[in-house]
């Protein structure tokens, strides 16, 4: 489509007449879909950018599909689907037409249902099993067969209640291909067991998937429900099948379950309970020999799936209603009485749209559950001014030494109790975990040699010196350093994904506990603090999931407790750190038609590129920035650079904790709420620093000279609570500004907010109105220099490694060692180059511009903003490209105030302006 033909879209499905910026923003947004490959659109907050996208996105993906109807009406001539004249990713998306290909297909279809539905005679059946476990092959006992006998007779053998937890024979590829023929056989009675409901969802698994799906994905369910609210508005609420996706935390309305509380826990209870459902047949058949009971599917799995019917009408009730949040899916959930979490994950072939959080499709493991396809589809990244940082944190992996105890201790207590019963390559894999777990424990413990268990018990009389500082490793060195680099990770992780041996050894453990004395039981759960044995078992396969990366991809990080006294209850960890997201978001852009970076404010757009995709030379990245719609004289930012008692303001990490800094934040506050009406939100650097501050402020009457004129309220550090915060917050304001203007000169008059940077109200949360008429920042908020994973990105984005080797310890491979104070990571910053150093302070940055832009949120919005702290002033004329200044967005750099002499001028500044926005 030519440039031309883009100026005349209709963005018809706009609710209101659009302002020149946001129709500006959707043409360019129309525009790089038709190009494809990677866009970064930046649009300052408050401009409507989320409705700017829902209109120009889906219009595009409503042409594109009239016009391949149109085509396709036309036929395969001249300008039909599949010309010469269609962009590759257009062609291919032709429909195979082939009546050959089709009637085989629906061939398969019947055929299956016959063998689902039970129609197929008995001696068809035995031949097509047959045929496909071992092909031509015709043998009265073939292999599987006797390996299933051999496993049978060891079965019988065991005490009857221990049957249940005895792991099937096992083989590898390698080893005979047994193994795929188990998995075969397994897979083929799976599917005769199968009841006919099943039938109806493999129909729908196969349904055509939708072209030209968008995907958009945010950072957090708040940001994806406002999203959803936006969509409501728009015309393609109805025209559209729209699903969004969400956690099981979320979405999960089974109350058992749902009372665990913790994430983990619930996914492992949820994962334990289907996984019983599939196996419930041939457990029961096994324990109970002779009898001819059998359970119904119904007595197995999630009581919240056992009624197909209602999976069925969730998903018709969702596509009646248009689009929900993840809020109205669980309230439809639990009026139906059905899954919601499955429920709209099974939608997600027929949608046009689906809006998930950023795990769901930027995790390879997690789009790969959730079946989503990005093949020639869209994707939206919203709030994309953290990307990088965003996606190699998802690839973490860690395990404590808490975990470490608990998977050795019940891995060992199963295999003692099934060593004779199990099979070779059962007993060769489960001794290898073991292997592998006591050579971390070795490491955490410092132990060379001999039991790691053993030295445990001894370990708050070791001294202080024989234990080392934190430090970073390769890959490859921690590897090799452990011994373990004859291990074959990849076999290890498919046997503990084919064999089920977490659940079977957590199980059997399980039942120790409840069945054996006090003591055992205590024993075996004092290694449980931080979870079941299954989280447990999961951490572990994810750190061997981790070994498997190239060595120059992430860095291994090895924590051991500084103290003696709290070892015992702090533990260590092992956490590998991803350091390079090329290569996971290669994979997105590579599947993807295109992929658009959204967010507010997304410079610098180089180091984006440098570290997501520095194969894409910059002339084919597709970048459009616009303004903001709120008139100038709607700002008043402010660098306040002294305190009303004269003091120069210092947050720097060195001074700010001083008792005058903080008492001169309080006095700057107590002037404040005389002066600004309604809200005030003041974003501290961290919670402990907001902590130590109001500490202080209370101590000193503060608090007190505050309350008279204002309430004031905190950020708690539990997300959960920040909604009733909030809520109560905005309450307060609107209660209080009701109040006549006689009353309010010797009366409260709004609320004060104290916000974290970094925290839930600085990402994503509308402080509009008189929710946030003034936002302050105080200081500039540095990620704390002494934060190792952090220094291990700096070093990598600087490319050098400054490795000081470990002396008198387990490993003599170089590592890098970490004290835990700043002044080493103030040593590493100091000798970094200008790459090293320019993505450490834009990450402080992105942080002040995603918190001062929680202020304006419409056209008729108005605010100050004052930037407290003296590295914020200095004349225009002086400031160096590294200046803070120079990170700020545009429209608010462009009315920056900032020089100021005094606290006098600012309060000036500030009278004026909000005495002025009063009147008009």
């Amino acid at each position: 489509m030519e440039v031309k033909e883009e100026e005349e879209v209709k963005f018809s499905a706009f609710p209101f007449k659009p302002y020149s910026i946001q129709m500006e923003f959707m043409k360019a947004l129309y525009h790089s879909l038709n190009q494809g490959g990677v866009s970064m659109l930046e649009s300052p907050t408050g401009t409507g950018k989320t409705m700017s996208v829902i209109c120009s996105a889906l219009q595009w993906v409503l042409d594109q599909r009239r016009q391949q109807e149109s085509q396709e009406a036309c036929g395969n001539g001249d300008g039909g689907v599949g010309s010469d004249d269609d962009p590759d990713w257009l062609r291919n998306f032709v429909v195979n037409k082939d009546p050959q290909v089709k009637e085989d297909k629906v061939k398969n279809k019947k055929d299956k249902f016959r063998y689902l539905s039970g129609k197929a005679d008995k001696k068809e059946k035995e031949n097509k099993v047959i045929s496909k476990d071992f092909g031509d092959v015709h043998c009265e006992h073939s292999p599987a067969e006797k390996i299933c006998q051999s496993s049978q007779k060891k079965i019988d053998t065991t005490d009857v209640d221990d049957k249940e937890f005895l792991l099937e024979e096992y083989e590898s590829e390698e080893e005979g291909d047994l193994g795929s023929v188990m998995l075969k056989r397994k897979a083929t009675k799976s599917m005769l067991n199968s009841s006919s409901e099943d039938e109806s969802d493999d129909a729908e698994g196969e349904e055509d998937e939708k072209k030209f799906k968008v995907y958009f994905c945010s950072r957090t369910h708040s940001q994806l429900s406002q999203f959803i609210k936006e969509l409501q508005k728009t015309i393609f609420a109805n025209e559209m099948t729209v699903v969004s996706l969400g956690s099981r935390k979320n979405l999960c309305i089974n109350k058992d379950v749902l009372s665990l509380g913790n994430s983990t826990r619930i996914n492992e209870r949820c994962l334990e309970l289907q996984k019983k459902k599939k196996n419930e047949a041939t457990r029961v058949k096994n324990i109970r020999v002779g009898a001819h009971t059998r359970r119904t599917k119904a007595s197995s799995g999630c009581p919240m799936l056992r009624k197909h019917k209602l999976q069925h009408e969730f998903r018709n009730e969702v596509s009646e209603r248009g689009p929900l949040d993840i809020e109205d899916l669980a309230n439809l959930g639990k009026t139906l009485g059905t899954c919601p979490y499955y429920g709209s994950r099974s939608m997600v072939v027929r949608a046009d749209l689906v809006v998930l959080p950023y795990q769901s499709l930027l995790s390879k493991s997690s789009r790969e559950a959730l079946g989503l396809n990005l093949k020639s589809n869209i994707v939206i990244i919203d709030e994309a001014h953290n990307l990088a940082d965003s996606l190699i944190s998802m690839y973490d992996s860690k395990i404590t030494l808490s975990q470490l105890e608990n998977v050795h201790c019940h891995v060992e207590r199963y295999f003692v109790r099934f060593r004779s019963l199990l099979g070779p390559a059962n007993r060769r894999y489960i001794q290898t975990l073991m292997v592998l777990t006591q050579a971390f424990l070795r490491v955490l413990l410092n132990e060379k040699n001999g039991n790691p268990m053993d030295s445990y018990h001894d370990i708050e009389h070791a001294s202080e010196e024989s234990r080392t500082s934190d430090f970073t490793m390769a890959i490859n060195d921690f590897i090799f350093e452990l011994n373990i680099d004859n291990i074959n990770l990849i076999k290890l992780l498919k046997y503990i994904k084919e064999s089920n041996i977490m659940h079977k050894v957590n199980s059997y453990g399980e039942k120790v506990a409840n069945s054996e004395n006090t003591s055992a039981r205590n024993e075996i759960r004092e290694h449980g603090e931080e979870g079941g044995c299954l989280s447990a078992f999961q951490a572990l396969a994810e750190i061997l999931l981790s070994l498997t990366n190239n060595d120059s991809d992430g860095r291994i990080i090895v924590s051991r407790s500084s103290s003696s006294s709290s070892f015992r209850k702090q533990g260590g960890y092992i956490k590998f750190v991803m350091l390079s997201g090329e290569k996971i978001f290669s994979e997105i852009v590579d599947q993807a038609h295109a992929v658009l970076l959204v967010g507010g404010t997304l410079q610098p757009i180089e180091e984006t590129r440098e570290r997501l995709f520095p194969w894409l030379p910059p002339n084919q990245l597709h970048f459009f920035s616009c303004g903001h719609i709120v008139p100038p004289d709607s700002v008043m930012p402010i660098a306040v650079s002294r305190g009303p008692s004269g003091r120069s303001f210092d947050f720097s990490y060195s001074s700010r904790s001083s008792l005058d800094m903080m008492r001169e934040l309080g006095l700057l506050l107590c002037n404040l709420v005389t002066v600004v009406p309604e809200g005030i939100v003041v974003f501290f650097p961290s919670f402990d620093y907001e902590g130590k501050v109001y500490e202080l402020w209370g101590s000193s009457g503060i608090i007190e000279r505050i309350t008279r004129r204002k309430r004031i309220f905190r950020e708690p550090r539990n997300n959960m609570e920040v909604e009733s915060v909030l809520k109560e917050y905005k309450d307060a304001i609107c209660a209080l500004s009701s109040v006549s203007t006689e009353a309010n000169q010797a009366s409260q008059s709004g609320a004060v907010l104290l916000a974290v940077v970094g925290g839930k109200i600085s990402e994503g949360i509308n402080l509009s109105d008189g929710m946030g008429r003034c936002v302050i920042m105080v200081g500039l908020p540095y990620a704390s220099p002494s934060d190792i994973e952090l220094l291990e990105r700096i070093k990598h984005i600087e490319g050098f490694r400054n490795s000081k080797s470990i002396e008198n310890t387990l490993f003599g491979a170089s590592c890098d060692v970490y004290s835990g104070d700043a002044q080493g990571g103030f040593d590493i910053l100091r000798s970094c180059s200008q790459r090293g150093k320019e993505y450490y302070e834009n990450l402080c940055m992105k942080a002040v511009n995603q918190s001062i832009g929680r202020a304006i949120r419409h056209i008729n919005d108005y605010a100050a903003i004052l930037l407290v702290d003296t590295r914020y002033a200095s004349d225009s004329s002086k400031r160096s490209l590294s200046h803070p200044v120079n990170k700020l967005p545009q429209w608010i750099k462009d009315r920056l105030v900032s020089s100021t002499n005094n606290y006098g001028e600012v309060h000036r500044l500030l009278h004026q302006f909000f005495k002025f926005k009063k009147r008009s």
